[in-house]
């Protein structure tokens, strides 16, 4: 196996893995600008979107194979799936083999009611058995890819007594733990004690999968620290990529806000370019309240940005307001 997660460096920082956020095109704004691969660069780890493995393997496969869609300045970069059923798994996990993947992560945590309704997601903290079948189909359909998991501390309450152990007997690469419940969603603080006990667990275990820590990590100097107080081995970062492509560029203080409408518009044209017959405009427009904050007028000027309905009207209203100032 080309197990990548053993070559790097700890603490090791990634980028969660966010539907209709992470696609392809802010990737490859985010590897441009947090100068990936290089020194002081990141992340560490690049995630897909998440992605069905029942669609996968179904005739419509080919509207959902955009969403396994990356860049050769991607690497590492991990396929983030989800499912139910292990054939569809051990198939999913196949192509993604083939795709050139660097490694498989299986999502047992994502609260949304549709994709529990399949039995998917934070559903799998509740039938632990069916959740291991999962990681043994992936392993078989991507024999030569590490497999991970992400996944919450419990589903209701804290069962990272119970449930931990479950996945860890698999012998994963990897485990990212969402410190909040499933019942939680995100409505209260993250927990970073319950990444603390996760280790615990791990080390208790005497297992080598790497343990993750997710949820209200604002930048890399408060992942550092979070590293410092739990002794997990990375961190994964999510909403703070939100307007910051530049975040896991660890030699980067400042970013001026004209930078910040310049690269916006850049990534709404990449976006535009790359998904734009798969997916809607307006997917592109959440990103525009983070990148237009924070200053006088941004308010006034975020509102010209949402009325846009193509690239080139949000680059026209960009240069009109550079012209205006």
């Amino acid at each position: 196996m080309n197990n990548f997660w053993q070559k790097l460096n700890k603490p090791f920082f990634v980028l969660a893995p966010m539907a209709d956020v992470t696609d392809a095109s802010f990737r490859q704004i985010i590897a441009k600008y947090s100068r990936h691969g290089e020194d002081g660069g990141g992340p560490d780890v690049f995630w897909t979107e998440f992605v069905a493995a029942d669609g996968l393997m179904s005739p419509g496969r080919e509207v959902l194979r955009h969403d396994l869609k990356f860049g050769g300045n991607e690497h590492p970069i991990v396929a983030q799936l989800f499912g139910a059923h292990p054939d569809k798994m051990e198939g999913a996990a196949r192509l993604c083999q083939e795709l050139g993947f660097d490694g498989i992560d299986i999502n047992m945590g994502c609260p949304d009611k549709s994709i529990e309704k399949q039995g998917a997601g934070a559903c799998m903290m509740k039938n632990p058995d069916v959740a291991r079948e999962i990681i043994r189909a992936a392993k078989r359909g991507a024999p030569n890819l590490p497999i991970s998991v992400k996944t919450r501390i419990g589903y209701n309450k804290n069962e990272l007594d119970t449930w931990i152990p479950e996945v860890l007997a698999e012998n994963i690469q990897a485990l990212t733990v969402h410190c909040r419940t499933r019942k939680e969603m995100s409505k209260v603080p993250a927990r970073w004690e319950h990444v603390r006990e996760a280790v615990a667990i791990r080390d208790r275990l005497g297992v080598e999968t790497l343990i993750l820590g997710n949820g209200d990590v604002k930048d890399i100097a408060d992942a550092k620290q979070k590293v410092d107080e739990t002794g997990c081995d990375g961190v994964m970062l999510g909403r703070a990529i939100f307007g910051n492509p530049w975040l896991f560029d660890q030699h980067r203080t400042e970013v001026t806000k004209e930078e910040k409408i310049r690269v916006m518009v850049e990534h709404t044209k990449l976006y535009e370019q790359m998904l734009g017959g798969i997916k809607s405009f307006a997917i592109m427009k959440k990103h525009y309240k983070a990148y237009v904050n924070g200053f006088d007028g941004a308010m006034e000027l975020r509102e010209k940005f949402m009325q846009c309905e193509n690239a080139s009207e949000v680059e026209a209203v960009a240069n009109a307001y550079f012209e205006g100032k």
